[in-house]
């Protein structure tokens, strides 16, 4: 698996989450602006393969502004200053100070090919450029899963929208038009992938006795990113773990439900900037755009169930 992240907390919990888990195999880290500063980033990516010990993982730095040209807008408010909430990453050795190693990308698919999957749970920004650099290559990907989009559904960055679709929607709209084998993670399902307050203190409570620091780490992240949602919206009963939810189907999509469907993403700078359009008329005859698989279900008594499960069992 390479992973495309804009490192935030559900980013980053994914992220653990896949050097904990026995059935992912961790290709590379790409290093992208979105939640934080991509130098802000790198510091985190870099803090995480320390305290894990992956430092064999490749860190390759992504982008740093959109295809749309603007300057970015970060949320520390929602992620903390370097996505881990209220934790500082202190680092052994400092990263580079420019980090422009993106070619390197395709050392590692011309290595797996058919075998890799690529997930993309931040700005499609990365993602898109390496489409247009490197169009015959990709193709060779065996899968693309991407959190994005909110099909007939509120959106989180505007009344339509997804954040990371609207925040690049060129880049966005150009990953599903060229690429095939994508499953899409809307915010229809990804809102509910929310961690039980319950669990959580169940989970943190074993890694104290196992003197697991870096499962100890989970808990205050995710109670500071829950504590943003709770304010914004009082009904909800903590942060949807958006990023966690698309990495997980990678080895379990037997409990996932996808449908086929034609999708484009509104590239405007209006009132529906990156929303995301399904054909999902029951016409035998659709719109022609590009088919992709979207998520529409997921088994969440496994989702929680097996997260809490590979905590626990602790670094492969």
């Amino acid at each position: 698996m390479l992973f495309f992240g804009d490192f935030g907390i559900d980013d980053i919990i994914a992220l653990l989450y896949a050097f904990y888990s026995k059935e992912i195999d961790l290709a590379g880290v790409v290093v992208d602006y979105g939640n934080i500063p991509k130098e802000n980033a790198t510091r985190t990516a870099t803090y995480l393969h320390e305290i894990t010990g992956r430092t064999n993982v490749p860190i390759i730095g992504g982008a740093v502004r959109p295809l749309t040209g603007e300057y970015p807008i970060f949320y520390p408010e929602i992620h903390g200053e370097y996505g881990m909430g209220p934790i500082i990453p202190k680092l052994k050795k400092e990263p580079p100070s420019e980090f422009e190693n993106f070619h390197e990308i395709t050392t590692i698919i011309n290595e797996y090919e058919s075998d890799l999957v690529i997930v993309n749970v931040g700005r499609l920004t990365s993602l898109a450029t390496a489409i247009v650099l490197y169009p015959n290559l990709l193709k060779r990907v065996k899968e693309f899963y991407v959190m994005g989009g909110a099909f007939l559904y509120p959106g989180n960055a505007s009344p339509v929208a997804e954040a990371n679709f609207y925040s690049d929607q060129y880049a966005a709209n150009l990953v599903l038009t060229y690429m095939e084998n994508v499953k899409l993670f809307p915010l229809n399902i990804t809102n509910y992938a929310i961690i039980p307050e319950i669990v959580m203190k169940e989970l943190h409570s074993y890694s104290m006795a196992k003197q697991d620091q870096i499962g100890q780490m989970l808990k205050p992240m995710i109670d500071f990113y829950s504590d943003w949602y709770k304010k914004r919206d009082p009904t909800i009963s903590g942060g949807p773990m958006h990023d966690l939810l698309t990495l997980w189907a990678v080895a379990n999509n037997e409990y996932f439900q996808y449908l086929r469907k034609p999708v484009k993403i509104d590239t405007s700078n209006g009132e529906a900037r990156g929303l995301s359009i399904g054909d999902f008329r029951p016409y035998s005859k659709l719109a022609d755009y590009p088919i992709h698989n979207i998520a529409i279900r997921f088994d969440y008594h496994q989702f929680i169930s097996d997260v809490v499960k590979t905590f626990k069992k602790g670094l492969t």
